[in-house]
């Protein structure tokens, strides 16, 4: 285990050499490209100055990690497999921020077409887990240890989760900093949690992963010079969720990834509320926007949701018993 460990520790570090290297060659061709940032208008007002700072700048994410990840494991089969979903992710997200950045339609890929695409994907993993990887229709219930079979159900659950998860980074995605912080913890949990369950092409991949958030993040930090866009976000999103999947520790990931839930889930009790009383709990959803709205500045805020991201990484990695 201590070569794959070293393995990972490499990969990271491989990953944040090359975001850092290009970064300042793919930020000024983005800007050149004008390809700048739309802010919405009933967002909070810190927000109007960042109006054209350059995005897509997942980009950098999706080429550190698939750098790294080629000279570190090669053709390792699931780690390939995690790549091609961040791939996918990522070109669904590339697919929307062209159409809202450089065609100017602002609400970018239709509802049903962004998620459509993304049912693909999921659905597409989920056969080929079950048929190619003989992974299995189970999964590993935190706390206890033992598994669960779900059966036919475990193909729809396995797009529920995907769709959650790249979903919930793309709203975790509204501050600087903000996302590519979380899932650098996040990475770094189920790289533990890939070692743990002897996943070890899976957990160089969370190497690399991890390191290309952390490369991405020293031009991401507040003031930001580069956004990731739906292109890392998604691509992000997808990572984990497949990584989970392999590992069967799809459960595991709503405590690790718990930031996303908190974050999605203040979208939806938003809507809801304001749906069926025309009254908001939150003064803006996602949650760290309301934050915002109530005076805190935005380092504060990514921080705060830094400790609670680490708090339950710790957690969800506490509770994972392998039998």
């Amino acid at each position: 285990m201590q070569e794959y460990i070293i393995n990972a520790l490499i990969a990271a570090g491989i990953a944040i050499f090359i975001s850092i290297i290009i970064g300042p060659f793919i930020i000024p061709f983005l800007s050149q490209l004008k390809l700048g940032q739309n802010i919405r208008m009933e967002g909070p007002k810190s927000h109007y100055v960042k109006a054209g700072t350059p995005t897509m700048g997942g980009i950098m994410i999706i080429t550190a990690v698939l750098a790294s990840s080629f000279i570190m494991v090669g053709a390792n089969t699931e780690a390939l497999t995690a790549v091609l979903v961040m791939l996918a992710f990522g070109g669904v997200g590339f697919w929307d921020d062209y159409i809202k950045i450089v065609l100017k339609r602002s609400l970018g890929l239709r509802a049903r077409e962004k998620l459509g695409l993304q049912l693909l994907i999921g659905i597409f993993l989920g056969v080929l887990l079950v048929f190619y990887f003989d992974r299995g229709t189970d999964v590993i219930i935190p706390f206890v240890g033992t598994s669960v079979n779900l059966g036919a159900f475990y193909i729809p659950f396995l797009v529920f989760v995907m769709l959650a998860t790249a979903n919930g980074v793309n709203l975790t995605d509204g501050i600087d900093g903000l996302a590519a912080g979380v899932t650098f913890f996040v990475a770094l949990g189920f790289g533990l949690i890939s070692l743990i369950t002897s996943h070890y092409g899976l957990a160089v991949f969370c190497g690399a992963l991890a390191g290309a958030c952390l490369g991405f993040f020293i031009f991401n930090r507040y003031p930001a010079r580069v956004f990731m866009g739906d292109t890392g976000s998604m691509a992000l999103g997808g990572a984990i969720a497949a990584v989970a999947a392999l590992t069967k520790s799809e459960i595991a990931l709503v405590i690790i990834g718990g930031v996303y839930v908190i974050e999605t889930l203040s979208v939806i009790i938003q809507v809801i509320i304001y749906q069926t009383t025309g009254k908001r709990i939150f003064l803006m959803s996602p949650l760290h926007h309301h934050f915002e709205l109530k005076g805190w500045p935005e380092p504060k805020i990514i921080v705060r949701f830094w400790i609670i991201a680490i708090i339950l990484a710790m957690i969800g990695l506490s509770t994972l018993k392998v039998r």
